[in-house]
């Protein structure tokens, strides 16, 4: 495998940010030390960037491929989905752009910083992760959730850090809000606990729907 043969499979396959792992499925012949010092070689040569260990991203000369935050954010810390404030803005939930982009994993807690921007992610019990789905943003399949498990995972986390939940404050678009499932919202609230079950009842009174 040399560095055309990796480009090429790349740029066919969309593979504008990779693992090992994706290598080998492409060149299942290719010992694995091969790959590692291969892998190497291009980074200190300029042609891959290293986001973190074990993800890299395929610099394409003359036309840098436009990979949307979003989507580095899946594969920065898999499995995970893009959530809270991130996906409450990109529904017009909530006004503004978050700072950086916000999601929830099955992993430990983390946060990362990189050329795209800083990523969060929030610990989630198995039977929670769920309420996401696959959507084309900018160009990428992303995964994200839903309307309704976006509200219920910043209602859950806002509790759970301790700070107190002040929903006239996060100025919550009401229009938007009337429009969702409540049933479904109630579904993934008790997936959590009574306490994100009772602050959801509170959310949908405020907004009177």
């Amino acid at each position: 495998m040399d560095y055309n043969a990796l480009s090429s499979a790349l740029r066919k396959n969309k593979l504008y940010l990779f693992t090992l792992r994706d290598i080998q499925n492409l060149f299942p012949g290719e010992k694995e030390k091969t790959i590692k010092n291969n892998l190497n070689r291009w980074l200190s040569k300029g042609y891959l960037i290293r986001l973190r260990k074990n993800l890299y991203e395929f610099i394409e000369q003359g036309a840098e491929a436009k990979i949307p935050d979003l989507y580095v954010a899946n594969r920065l810390y898999e499995p995970s989905y893009v959530s809270l404030e991130t996906a409450l803005s990109i529904y017009s939930i909530i006004p503004g752009i978050a700072a950086g982009v916000t999601s929830v994993t099955t992993r430990p807690t983390r946060t990362f910083k990189n050329r795209y921007g800083s990523f969060f992610y929030r610990t989630c019990k198995k039977t929670a992760f769920t309420g996401y789905r696959l959507m084309l943003y900018n160009g990428f399949k992303t995964y994200i959730a839903d309307k309704e498990k976006a509200l219920v995972d910043f209602l859950y986390y806002r509790l759970r850090s301790g700070f107190p939940l002040d929903i006239e404050g996060e100025r919550f678009n009401k229009k938007i809000l009337k429009e969702i499932d409540w049933g479904n919202a109630l579904h993934y609230a008790g997936l959590f606990n009574k306490r994100t079950i009772k602050a959801l009842k509170n959310c949908k009174e405020h907004i009177k729907c």
